[in-house]
């Protein structure tokens, strides 16, 4: 309720007066501070302070959910090199190196790598001797051959001069096969990934371990997937593929075997990618993240997912229209780190706010900030 008070103050009379008259002017002056103070009449007029606020203009676009999986990196190709015998170990220069083999030498298939020296074993093989065993047997049948058409021997005679001659070339290509296993090339082209060491002229067992050689140009990772995504990931889907290292550089693979069985303790299913790696850049063993295209929606409404307010009313968005906010219930769909559908509460043109929206409510004044 307001009230007017008039107050006259004299400055007459004595002192006693005069400090009467201060006293009733400075409690007339406190008075009037907590009438000041006290709330407006029901009905009179508030000023709204307009809210600061960015908006963005809502348009249609396109959305995609990504499943993300990690694994190892593995080499497409592997070999590992044992000795088929032994005896004295006798390493070869790489030809390009003009040097002994070393760790992390790239290598080609077909390039002589090593050699097992057995005086011992080549003799026992012999194989000048089954030479001339096989070149008798031969020389023994054509001059069979040659009496039988004229029927001097009998045709059984004649098949054992035969079967002489096949015996001889099988007992010298066995020969010849026991003899090669005293060499070997390198078996794939690669990366020397393991290498154990001899001391040179050392001799080594049957089935010593020489090497082992990697081919990872082309690569594969397995990862599991989770259940929900059986029925939308398929073979032959594109596979996008960083490491941790090297985030920046991303290479692009390919499904190319799932798995139909769940299991059963983590509700996943495994899924094999494939992918090429020309720079070498990915190693085997490396940590390789996954981002496999689950779903994707065009022409749909999306937003951002951090402005959307979450509590008993629901999801809420505002928008501004003449400078006012209004706030919007809205429901979504699919989504992914950033994004989110919105299925109803939204229209294509409206004015999104962005920034400034924790603190309104439904018909705040705003003032768009540009």
């Amino acid at each position: 309720m307001k009230s007017n008070i008039y107050l006259q103050v004299q400055y007459k009379g004595n002192r006693s007066h005069r400090s009467k008259n201060f006293i009733f002017a400075a409690l007339a002056m406190i008075l009037l501070t907590f009438m000041a103070c006290d709330p407006p009449e029901e009905g009179s007029p508030t000023i709204d302070i307009a809210a600061p606020v960015s908006v963005i203009q809502i348009k249609a676009d396109q959305l995609s959910r990504f499943s993300i999986a990690t694994g190892n990196a593995m080499a497409d190709k592997e070999m590992e090199m044992v000795a088929k015998l032994g005896g004295e170990f006798h390493l070869k220069n790489h030809p390009e190196y003009n040097r002994p083999y070393k760790l992390g030498d790239r290598v080609k298939a077909g390039q002589p790598f090593m050699e097992i020296k057995d005086k011992e074993y080549v003799n026992s093989i012999s194989l000048a001797s089954k030479k001339m065993n096989l070149e008798l047997a031969e020389k023994t049948f054509l001059k069979q051959k040659s009496v039988f058409e004229k029927g001097g021997v009998t045709e059984r005679e004649l098949q054992n001069a035969e079967l002489e001659v096949t015996n001889a070339k099988n007992e010298l290509e066995n020969a010849q096969i026991r003899l090669e296993k005293m060499k070997m090339d390198i078996p794939i082209s690669g990366v020397i990934v393991e290498f154990p060491h001899y001391t040179p002229h050392s001799v080594i067992e049957q089935g010593a371990p020489l090497g082992k050689i990697m081919s990872y140009a082309k690569m594969y990772i397995d990862v599991n997937l989770p259940e929900n995504t059986m029925q939308e990931i398929k073979r032959g889907q594109s596979v996008q593929l960083t490491n941790y290292s090297i985030p920046d550089d991303t290479l692009t693979g390919k499904i190319t075997e799932i798995s139909p069985a769940i299991d059963i303790e983590t509700r996943t299913y495994l899924a094999k990618v494939r992918f090429s790696n020309p720079r070498l850049l990915i190693r085997p063993g490396m940590f390789v993240k996954t981002l496999i295209k689950v779903n994707q929606k065009d022409d749909i409404i999306i937003i951002p997912k951090e402005i959307i307010i979450s509590d008993q009313k629901g999801k809420r968005v505002f928008v501004v229209k003449e400078n006012t906010a209004f706030e919007r219930i809205i429901e979504t769909g699919i989504e992914n780190d950033d994004m989110i559908e919105v299925l109803s509460g939204l229209e294509e043109n409206e004015r999104l706010v962005v920034k400034g929206f924790e603190t309104l409510r439904d018909k705040s004044k705003v003032k768009v900030l540009k």
